[in-house]
């Protein structure tokens, strides 16, 4: 006789779902977190106002992030991550140069436009004298911008661009397309809009690039050279 038992469904993976659900919790942590410690630097922001903003008690919190400092630099780690994968750019000798930095300066823009209290926690943690972040940025930004200056440096040996300083024209490159993070809002009351546009930050992209071709361009050669 044919059973009338419909077929077993599978059983679901409990142990998957208890991970997928940490994973959200701890991204929603790490969201208000970014933002709280954009706003109130590391000494004026504290575990209950990130609880408090994530929907969580300060015990619930303390589970996944023990204390403020491992919060912090789980933030900077992650802010890191993100823009040192976007620098991984410029590190190719064998393309054109100008392709390259336009490239490059696109990344460094829409990082400031897409995540720009992450860029904004960064700053404060270098303009303080990175006191709780140092070590990591000596150990991963250092040998990523030596390994760019001689990207750099092998296009001048090849006459490719002009020889300049590769050491400050990076520092330049971080300081103009950042301040389209960190000040953006002066830059907002400037324009007369609540913030800045789509369109204000391919105005950048296309000015800020100009300028950095013309400084690597190489001289005009002289009529008759």
């Amino acid at each position: 006789m044919a059973s009338d038992k419909s077929p077993a469904l599978p059983v679901k993976n409990a142990g998957g779902r208890r991970l997928q659900n940490r994973d959200r919790l701890e991204a929603d942590i790490l969201e208000q977190a970014v933002r709280v410690f954009a706003e109130s630097g590391y000494e004026g922001a504290s575990i209950a106002s990130i609880a408090e903003r994530a929907g969580l008690s300060k015990q619930n919190l303390m589970y996944y992030f023990p204390s403020k400092q491992l919060l912090y630099q789980r933030v900077l780690d992650d802010v890191l991550d993100d823009w040192l994968a976007r620098m991984e750019s410029l590190a190719n000798e064998h393309d054109e140069p100008r392709d390259v930095l336009r490239a490059y300066i696109g990344a460094k823009l829409r990082f400031s436009r897409e995540q720009p209290w992450a860029s904004r926690v960064y700053a404060l943690e270098v303009i303080n004298g990175a006191p709780l972040y140092g070590a990591q940025i000596r150990d991963r930004v250092v040998p990523l911008l030596r390994k760019d200056i001689a990207v750099f440096e092998e296009w001048i040996a090849q006459g490719r661009i002009a020889a300049v300083n590769a050491t400050h024209l990076m520092f330049a490159i971080w300081a103009m397309t950042q301040s389209y993070a960190d000040f953006s809002a002066q830059m907002a009351l400037v324009l007369d809009r609540k913030q800045l546009t789509r369109k204000d930050y391919e105005d950048a992209e296309i000015l800020l690039t100009h300028m950095v071709q013309a400084a690597i361009a190489l001289p005009a050669a002289a009529p008759g050279a």
